[in-house]
């Protein structure tokens, strides 16, 4: 049986640990310690956690503060609120001023599902792509969320932590280590290349598996990081055939974007872009929306077929 895990325990574990050796380490929350998982760090450093109650723009602000002050503050808080509320603060007090700052964007995509789309997170990856000098980064697993925090702490400047609340299956193996701006290459394949994050991996892994038993050899790559982008990676799966982009995100600005922005200008080929299209989604659980838009292994698996056999009849 696959053992599920929530990714939220490994960002409080690791942030706990990382805060007993390096006192620079604050948190500063909007009222979300609990649905942040911060009970633990606020339990053993209750001093250096600041909650500024449910102002998202003035979270941001606070963290910058902290930032020119020496510390390296976490700001943690629900991904659509921390985002869309505080854009102009991430755009100009961390981007453009390069703050010591790492955004928690937690719960995101369509987690809080049952709560609509105004609690609905799947433009954030579109917003926070595009602001100069913050790194975004959407960890698959516990593993390389530990991994992702640790890199995050030793950069020196704005990093955007996109964390989902959904139990996920480890799909990286003990001795993997993520490095910011490195696709990770689960699988290999001839046929087509099949790139993912976040909660999209494991399921992108078992549509690989379904496809493998029809004959269809799928190389999966783990694009953890959105910025800055592996261009090589992606190049060299264009070259090798089509190309599948798995998203819990909108198909508007987000991964799938990102990875068409490189081939049309490097190497041109038939791409799926699989994710939300440019919609809002229906409210419902997390399960249901994956149903809805094809977000399943299923679904991956049988656009998968179907883009082979279109390039198949283009190249006839």
């Amino acid at each position: 049986m696959t053992t599920l895990a929530d990714c939220r325990v490994a960002f409080s574990d690791t942030l706990v640990a990382l805060a007993a050796t390096d006192p620079r380490i604050v948190v500063v929350s909007n009222d979300s310690v609990g649905s942040s998982n911060l009970k633990a760090f606020k339990s053993r450093f209750p001093e250096r956690l600041v909650n500024v109650g449910i102002a998202e723009q003035n979270m941001v602000g606070v963290g910058a503060g902290l930032a020119n002050g020496g510390l390296v503050p976490f700001v943690c808080g629900a991904s659509c609120f921390l985002t869309a509320r505080a854009l102009e603060q991430v755009k100009v007090d961390l981007g453009y001023s390069r703050s010591n700052v790492k955004l928690c964007g937690m719960s995101s995509g369509v987690a809080y599902g049952e709560l609509g789309p105004t609690h609905h997170s799947i433009e954030d990856l579109a917003w926070t792509r595009a602001i100069a000098n913050l790194t975004v980064i959407v960890p698959a697993d516990p593993l390389e969320t530990e991994q992702a925090i640790r890199a995050a702490l030793a950069l020196d400047g704005p990093v955007f932590l996109r964390l989902s609340r959904m139990p996920v299956p480890r799909v990286h193996s003990a001795d993997y280590r993520f490095r910011i701006g490195v696709a990770a290459r689960l699988r290999e394949g001839h046929h087509l290349t099949l790139i993912a994050n976040g909660t999209m991996v494991c399921r992108t892994l078992e549509a690989a598996e379904m496809l493998t038993s029809e004959g269809i050899e799928a190389t999966v790559l783990n694009m953890s990081t959105v910025r800055p982008l592996d261009t090589e990676a992606i190049i060299e799966a264009a070259h090798r055939g089509p190309i599948v982009t798995v998203e819990e995100h909108t198909t508007i600005g987000g991964l799938g974007g990102a990875v068409a922005e490189t081939v049309v200008a490097a190497h041109p080929v038939r791409m799926r872009m699989l994710g939300i299209p440019g919609e809002f989604a229906p409210t419902g659980s997390a399960s249901f929306i994956f149903e809805h838009f094809g977000l399943t292994p299923q679904g991956i698996r049988d656009a998968s077929r179907e883009l082979l056999k279109e390039s198949e009849r283009a190249a006839q």
